[in-house]
């Protein structure tokens, strides 16, 4: 049989069906159980029209290599979110009450037709669920079904200019609720970019909420980046503004560590980040290490959107 491709979506409908599922058998239940235990209240669903059908139940499926997802308790209570503690298992705690409504998502630029999204203008566009695998660039990693749509959806909107060649994308900046702002060794707000070849990949997608239910804040409510191939601190959360620029964003990290993280951040095992090696990584849930695959195993994808990929730049 033939893996289903991640850039292969569950439709709108079908997702839709399947929340309804999750409700008729109970299992949102358990979901509150388990934002109970990391210290949050769970978010209501969107309401929508719904098509019946045979759908898997909450924490079962794979991804389209067969890798389990990693569990609901898990995405929930480890997180890299510095700001609000650099601890992974003491965000869901710290992001508690952090309030994600009302909510506004500037997008300007180097575009036709600037616009300001909020978050019921977000969910709009037609929600589709994608299973992805994520890589921390710790070597930590997990499977995730997220749900969400395109960034390309979005661009379209505003109409880039043929001057525009990256996107940058800014956090919310709320040091009074967010403990890890008031932090003065990292240059807040966290700022990320995308060349915009990789932002209008169908691959890249704005996501609003994970595992059927909407984003919690200690994953990036309401709204934030997924990018598969690239290792997580480039899949930005809570964002407040996308601007369309010409020249490459200086973003976080690349302003904090440069030998360390760079703009790339395509996952490769064999370039080594300076302090470790990246040819293994550990699975959220799972006793051992993993093989690290290549641009996150979505080569057959992105790989055209790097003409030398042997070159250590395209990574660090």
């Amino acid at each position: 049989m033939v893996p289903i491709k991640s850039s292969e979506i569950t439709p709108e409908h079908i997702y839709l069906s399947r929340r309804k599922f999750l409700q008729a058998a109970g299992l949102l239940a358990a979901n509150a159980a388990l934002l109970a235990a990391c210290g949050r209240q769970p978010v209501p669903l969107s309401t929508g029209t719904t098509t019946p059908g045979a759908v898997p139940a909450l924490g079962e499926g794979t991804d389209e290599l067969g890798n389990a997802l990693t569990s609901l308790e898990s995405v929930l209570g480890y997180a890299n979110y510095y700001e609000f503690t650099l601890n992974p298992n003491g965000v869901a705690r710290l992001a508690q009450g952090f309030s994600t409504s009302p909510w506004q998502v500037a997008v300007g630029g180097l575009v036709n037709q600037p616009k300001t999204f909020d978050i019921d203008d977000l969910r709009k566009f037609e929600q589709e669920e994608r299973i992805y695998r994520m890589r921390c660039v710790e070597a930590w990693a997990m499977v995730i079904p997220w749900f969400g749509f395109p960034l390309s959806r979005l661009l379209k909107e505003v109409e880039p200019l043929s001057t525009a060649k990256y996107v940058r994308f800014e956090t919310i900046y709320d040091p009074d609720n967010m403990p890890g702002q008031k932090d003065r060794s990292f240059p807040w707000p966290y700022v990320e970019g995308l060349r915009l070849d990789e932002a209008l990949h169908d691959l890249t997608l704005l996501a609003t909420g994970l595992y059927g239910q909407d984003l919690q804040p200690q994953n990036g409510a309401p709204v934030r980046l997924v990018v598969p191939w690239k290792y997580g601190f480039k899949s930005i959360k809570s964002i407040v503004k996308i601007d369309l620029v010409e020249e490459m964003p200086q973003s976080l990290w690349l302003v904090t560590n440069p030998r360390e993280y760079g703009f790339w951040a395509n996952v490769n095992p064999k370039v080594p980040h300076p302090r470790w090696s990246q040819a293994t990584e550990r699975r959220i849930g799972e006793n051992g290490r993993r093989e690290t695959l290549f641009l996150n195993g979505y080569a057959d994808e992105v790989a055209s959107l790097y003409p030398d990929l042997d070159s250590r730049d395209w990574y660090y």
